[in-house]
Parts: structure tokens; C-alpha cells; sequence
């Protein structure tokens, strides 16, 4: 991808930060951030099982793509020296205006996860939900990471996963059903999922990225996107009960420095 791609993908989370979609609150008020939160809660109720926000208490931890700040709030709340980067200035404005409403400290920078502009081994926790499959370098962006990282630091960072049932459903929409059957789910993901270049992955291919880190966990998550049968349109969250957990659509990635 060129830098205008990566312009286009700066443009597509400035249109809509990530999770604001469909909130009918003005933008910025204590309202409006209620609803993101409470949406985000509905949908990913397992974010906090992997970010352990109380656990970087007294830390400082790096959010590499910040959103809206949901989670970035959630650690400044729990006690954690904050500082998160976006690519998208409208997400980080969003981002710093919550943390001010919430009288809570932090440092919100407009960047690049591909060139982050911190010191080597700075950070306690990088964190990064959803966002470097959105950049065209995601290797480049990795080893930016593991440069910052303290040794003993750690890694909490989800991406997304080729085989789950998401990826079919795009197949299914873009590909099959589409009369194009032999177009790749890389290119189906890049041209219609989310921001322009869009990527997922599977377990191998991540363990390889993160080779660096040790300690690495690579855990598999279904979500409640892998059964949505419309937009915004979800089965009942039992029936994923009845899925193998190996089809989700979230790979977090843990790991540590040494």
C-alpha cells in the first residue's frame, strides 16, 4: 500500500472513530460517551478478561490506536500512567475529550504505528485492540512495538482471524454469493471489511509476527460478530455455545519482553 492508501484508511476512522456508529447523542457529551462504552460493554464483554486494567496500576501503558478512548479511560480510571496514539485525528480529539470529562490524565498523539514516536524500552504494556490489521506495515508497526517495550514489559493485542465465521460470511457475500468464487479473502477483506487494506490472520502467521516476544499466547475468540446474520443483527449469544471457539473472529496476542 502507498501513503495515499494509508491516507484513505486515516480518512475512513475519521468519518466514524471506531464504535460511534449509530449513537444518537451529541458527539463529546457525557451521554454520547455512556453509549459508546455501553455499546462496546454489549458486544465485547470479554475485553477486560485480557486487559486486566487494574493490574497496571502505577504503570505506564501505550494504546497504539485509540478509538474513541473506551479502554484508554478504563486504564487511566484504573490507575495506569496513559499516553495512546491514532492515526485518525478525530479519534484522538474524541479520545483526549473523554479523559477530560472524565477528569482523568493522559497524552493523546496523532501518529503512525509504523514509526511511533517514543523512546526504546518506554513502556510497561502495550496495548492495541483491533487496529494494526487496519495499517499497511503490520510488521513494521510489531517491531516498533517490541522496540518501546520495557524488558519485562508485555503485549496485549488482538487482530483478526482468517478462519472464522466473519471471514466465511464476507466470502459468502463478496465471493460466492457475489458469482466471484475464486476471489481470495484477501482481497475481500481489503476492498470490503472496515478501513481500505484490511487484513486478518491465522494463529501460525501471528506466532510468526510475534516471534520476538516470549511467553506468547495466541487465544482464539468467538464474538458476537461471528454470529451476526444482518447489520447490527445478532443470534442469541447461547448459540455460541454450540460453536467450535476455533472459528472465532478475535486472536489476542500475549506476550512479554525479556
Amino acid at each position: 500500500m502507498t501513503q495515499a492508501d494509508k491516507k484513505a484508511v486515516q480518512h475512513f476512522w475519521d468519518d466514524t472513530p471506531c464504535g460511534t456508529g449509530n449513537i444518537a447523542y451529541p458527539e463529546g457529551t457525557l451521554e454520547y460517551f455512556e453509549a459508546v462504552a455501553e455499546n462496546r460493554n454489549q458486544l465485547e464483554p470479554f475485553v477486560a478478561e485480557y486487559a486486566q486494567f487494574e493490574k497496571w496500576a502505577g504503570k505506564r501503558i501505550l494504546e497504539v490506536g485509540c478509538g474513541a478512548g473506551t479502554d484508554l479511560l478504563r486504564f487511566a480510571n484504573a490507575g495506569a500512567y496513559v499516553t495512546a496514539i491514532d492515526l485518525s485525528p478525530h479519534s484522538a480529539s474524541l479520545a483526549s475529550s473523554r479523559l477530560q470529562a472524565y477528569n482523568c490524565h493522559g497524552n493523546v498523539l496523532v501518529g503512525d504505528a509504523e514509526n511511533l514516536p517514543f523512546k526504546s524500552n518506554e513502556f510497561d504494556l502495550i496495548y492495541s485492540w483491533g487496529v494494526l490489521h487496519h495499517t499497511p506495515d503490520t510488521e513494521r508497526a510489531i517491531h516498533e512495538i517490541y522496540r518501546i517495550t520495557k524488558p519485562g514489559g508485555e503485549i496485549c493485542i488482538m487482530l483478526y482471524h482468517r478462519h472464522s465465521l466473519v471471514a466465511l460470511q464476507l466470502y459468502l457475500l463478496f465471493g460466492l454469493f457475489a458469482f466471484r468464487p475464486f476471489q481470495s479473502i484477501e482481497d475481500i477483506l481489503a476492498h470490503h471489511h472496515e478501513s481500505p487494506g484490511t487484513k486478518a490472520y491465522t494463529v501460525a502467521e501471528v506466532r510468526q509476527l510475534f516471534s520476538a516476544f516470549q511467553g506468547l499466547k495466541v487465544d482464539i475468540r468467538l464474538t458476537p460478530y461471528d454470529l451476526r446474520h444482518k447489520r447490527n443483527k445478532y443470534l442469541p449469544r447461547w448459540v455460541g455455545k454450540l460453536i467450535p471457539h476455533h472459528f472465532g473472529w478475535f486472536l489476542v496476542i500475549q506476550g512479554q519482553k525479556l
